[in-house]
């Protein structure tokens, strides 16, 4: 098996897939989701429109890869952070790596929280690659104490624990805290709250709404950051 894999004919393959990646993401940069079309990739690349269709079954398919793989990069961004001792601190890098990836990478960040595209379905994958995304944030807010304001939403995230086994788990695997243990609500509940907050700062800067606002995005999001540690009351 491992022989096929790393054949002649494998790496060909693989390469071949990665130069139209490459090229689906220019086209995504310069022309949104719209400009990506499979044979105007197989001609900047020279190939054929049927020999295209060989490593990608249909636009949809190329898309759902490249979708994927935008979320992996988010992931690396954030997961090189070094979160560890967790707190305030932690919680600001973490908001400043995401913050970065996306402005580095606008057309890649709008592919995975821009308007959807009609008729496309994400693959299944998409959810556990976003989860991986958030998994830092779950183990800064683990030591969290939530100010009082919050516990409706912290009683229906810890439902959810309840509920979905799945969610469980991954709380587990970033905190080490289970289901039943109140920190993994918190972790759970700090998490959800971040998640609009900086995603709505970072699509309103990637989309242009603070062109002549007045202020620096970057310490917008500072600011927010550090009233979602005060509300958890983060060291």
């Amino acid at each position: 098996m491992a022989d096929r894999v790393n054949s002649p004919r494998a790496r060909y393959r693989e390469q071949t897939r990665a130069e139209i990646k490459e090229a689906a993401l220019r086209q995504l940069a310069t022309g949104g989701i719209e400009g990506v079309a499979l044979l105007r990739i197989a001609k900047e690349i020279g190939m054929s429109g049927p020999a295209l269709y060989r490593y990608f079954a249909s636009r949809d398919d190329l898309l759902a890869e490249l979708v994927l793989d935008a979320y992996d990069g988010a992931a690396a961004a954030v997961h090189a952070v070094d979160s560890a001792a967790g707190g305030r601190a932690a919680l600001h890098a973490l908001t400043g790596a995401y913050r970065a990836w996306a402005v580095a990478e606008p057309h890649r960040y709008l592919l995975i929280q821009g308007t959807p595209v009609a008729g496309f379905t994400a693959p299944a994958e998409t959810v556990l690659k976003a989860r991986s995304v958030l998994g830092p944030f779950l183990s800064v807010f683990a030591h969290g104490r939530p100010l009082v304001s919050v516990d409706p939403l912290l009683a229906q995230l810890r439902g959810w624990l309840r509920e979905k086994p799945e969610v469980a788990a991954w709380v587990e695997q970033w905190t080490g805290r289970p289901a039943g243990d109140a920190a993994a609500g918190v972790a759970l509940t700090g998490a959800v709250m971040t998640w609009p907050q900086l995603h709505g700062t970072v699509s309103l800067e990637i989309t242009g709404q603070f062109t002549g606002m007045g202020h620096d995005p970057a310490t917008l999001l500072g600011v927010q950051t550090a009233l979602l540690a005060d509300t958890f009351q983060l060291p």
